[in-house]
């Protein structure tokens, strides 16, 4: 069972650099990425449409307190009541102050351990920790735990 989400550029940078990319379409349909998101990954895929956020002046607002890729994810987001791939704490804060249902890199990689799509979640952590995605000590550990490999 799969849903539709916006994406952030992290993730989709820390997937690219780990060569799992292919787990997002398996985890969620559709998924939709803002015109600077595209702009930030410069990676164009069949699966991976680019939609603006039609409420400029709110992505105007957002900038004052997050890059441009994630004001226009998050707008987006809002604007179709998608869940959103967020991981700088910051961007997460603001999307949370705007009601959005939101998952990181990390939670998504938990997702695809659950279902059966990975077979290790540490090693993962591991490929993305050597190609610089940062992960807390406390995150790795809640991560693992959650999917029994702790």
């Amino acid at each position: 069972m799969t849903e539709p989400i916006v994406l952030d550029t992290s993730c989709l940078i820390g997937l690219q650099r780990i060569e799992h990319l292919s787990l997002l379409p398996q985890l969620f349909q559709p998924i939709l990425i803002p015109p600077k998101v595209r702009e930030e990954f410069n990676i164009s895929l069949d699966w991976l449409p680019i939609q603006a956020p039609e409420n400029a002046s709110l992505v105007l607002a957002l900038k004052m307190l997050v890059n441009a890729g994630e004001a226009e994810a998050i707008v987006l987001a809002k604007e179709k009541s998608y869940r959103i791939v967020l991981d700088d704490l910051e961007a997460r804060a603001v999307g949370k102050n705007l009601g959005l249902r939101i998952i990181g890199t990390i939670g998504l990689l938990v997702t695809a351990k659950r279902r059966g799509l990975i077979p290790n979640l540490s090693s993962l952590l591991d490929r993305l920790e050597t190609v610089n995605f940062r992960i807390s000590k406390t995150l790795r550990r809640e991560a693992l735990e959650m999917v029994g490999e702790l």
